[in-house]
């Protein structure tokens, strides 16, 4: 029988949740803010679920201090939010100083309710004017981005400690610049390739101007990813396939940050779409100056094949329009079901994925470089039921957050100095490409009253925050 003893978190390890600007704050043209990406995207035929946006969304530009005060009621210790660079420096151009007074008030509230505030600089919402301009290809944008992180900094930097600079360039290049389906919607190999360069290049410019503004700041960046088996570790091809998607999902981002390098295999693998072009002399110094933390984002893993199957696994287009494959060498590559557990996303529940991710990471990577680890986004969307008491009883949401704690402890059993966990999301939001239609929130949105709802899991996570134990 499993063992009834529970099990205790560290007494540093922090307890959090998450969210991102564009999802959450509405207010799209209030107080000087104008169109990101995300806002022309939207707009675009077919882009998005039921044709959904971020105008409104959960109105937190409106709602925060209420937010937070919810924050405190769930024992949250940490909140982690992204500024929105078109509402602090609309089009690209000058600072709005109304845009960076509504971030002074936000970390002022958390910090009044003591909840440390975990700010992100980048969460996708680049300003529209700057994609006007070649967006993340052109590579004046990644020092655009140094000169936002330093605005933000001039407004911030005496409050805040915790500093990402960019949240899963993954998707803001590879799926956004190649698969077409984020903002802004483009679908060219190249492209992609060189928007995930100028992310990391931004990503180190950054880093070593906040560095030289202030010593005493935590500094890092958050990637998502994961576990890539092949469905047939015997197989040559299959083992093929699962190198293919980790070089291009995991070590394409990690090994020059951590590494100075872009991996030799991956390279090979995309060559003849003229990266090499793109790189610059003494760019990997600059991405790959030393930074402080590592933010994991971890959803499910990856069962890859050469072959394909009857149970492989076709995740439904949000829309008609033609897509392509986010990764720019995966011709052959098949996706198979494992026959796990699948949310609302049709994302496969896999908790040991996480246990065996962290580990690697923490062996390969920041346990040599001095890394402090967090698990800085984890959730699942499911179809909830609103009882007619307004309760929500989500037993699904409960066991997934449930269960990849449990996988964190394992990891840390295991040695590995897992420093937080965030929950994605603290609330039902805009959920990209799938607008509204999905809900991976603890607390649930009404959208139509935007009245808050704790959901069980919410109720269940107070539980493991205030007794420090699963």
């Amino acid at each position: 029988m499993p063992s009834t003893t529970p099990r205790s978190f560290p007494p540093e390890f922090l307890f959090g949740a998450a969210t991102a600007a564009y999802q959450i704050e509405g207010a799209a043209h209030d107080d000087g803010r104008t169109d990101s990406i995300w806002d022309a995207f939207t707009r675009l035929p077919g882009a998005v679920v039921n044709g959904d946006n971020g105008d409104v969304a959960c109105d937190h530009y409106h709602r925060y201090r209420d937010d937070v005060a919810l924050m405190a009621q769930l024992g949250l210790q940490t909140y982690r939010f992204s500024t929105s660079w078109a509402r602090v420096r609309p089009d690209g151009g000058p600072v709005n100083p109304q845009g960076l007074d509504f971030y002074s008030r936000l970390v002022d509230e958390l910090l009044g309710k003591g909840i440390m505030p975990w700010l992100t600089l980048y969460h996708w919402d680049l300003p529209q004017a700057l994609e006007e301009n070649g967006g993340w290809t052109n590579r004046d944008t990644a020092y655009r981005f140094a000169e936002f992180a330093l605005d933000v900094h001039d407004a911030l930097g005496d409050r805040v400690t915790a500093w990402t600079t960019l949240n899963e360039p993954w998707c803001s290049s590879f799926l956004s610049y190649i698969g077409g389906e984020h903002a802004p919607g483009r679908q060219d190999p190249a492209a992609g390739l060189a928007a995930a360069h100028h992310l990391l290049l931004g990503h180190g410019l950054a880093i070593g101007e906040l560095r030289a503004r202030d010593e005493n700041l935590s500094l890092g960046i958050t990637l998502n990813l994961s576990v890539v088996d092949p469905v047939d570790a015997g197989d040559a091809a299959d083992r093929d396939a699962a190198r293919r998607i980790d070089g291009q999902f995991n070590r394409f981002f990690l090994d020059p940050i951590l590494r100075g390098a872009y991996p030799d295999d991956v390279l090979e693998d995309v060559a003849g779409l003229g990266f090499e072009r793109v790189v610059k002399p003494g760019d990997l110094e600059i991405i790959s100056r030393p930074i402080d933390a590592l933010g994991v984002n971890y959803y499910h893993g990856e069962s890859v094949s050469a072959r394909p199957a009857g149970d492989e696994i076709t995740t439904a287009a949000p829309s008609e329009r033609p897509k392509r494959s986010p990764f720019p060498a995966a011709d052959g590559v098949h996706w198979h079901s494992r026959g796990l557990p699948i949310t609302a996303m049709d994302w496969e529940v896999q908790p040991e994925g996480l246990t065996r991710l962290l580990i690697r990471v923490h062996e390969e990577y920041t346990g040599p470089a001095g890394v402090a680890l967090s698990v800085t986004e984890n959730g699942a969307a499911y179809d909830d039921v609103v009882e007619p008491d307004g309760s929500i009883h989500d037993a699904e949401r409960v066991a997934f957050l449930e269960s990849h704690l449990g996988a964190i402890l394992d990891a840390i059993d295991a040695g590995v100095p897992v420093h937080g966990y965030f929950y994605w999301s603290l609330m039902d939001n805009f959920e990209w490409a799938w607008g509204y239609d999905k809900r991976f929130g603890i607390v649930r949105v009404d959208y139509d009253t935007q009245e808050r709802t704790p959901k069980d899991s919410a109720i269940a996570y107070t539980r493991i925050i205030t007794g420090r134990a699963l």
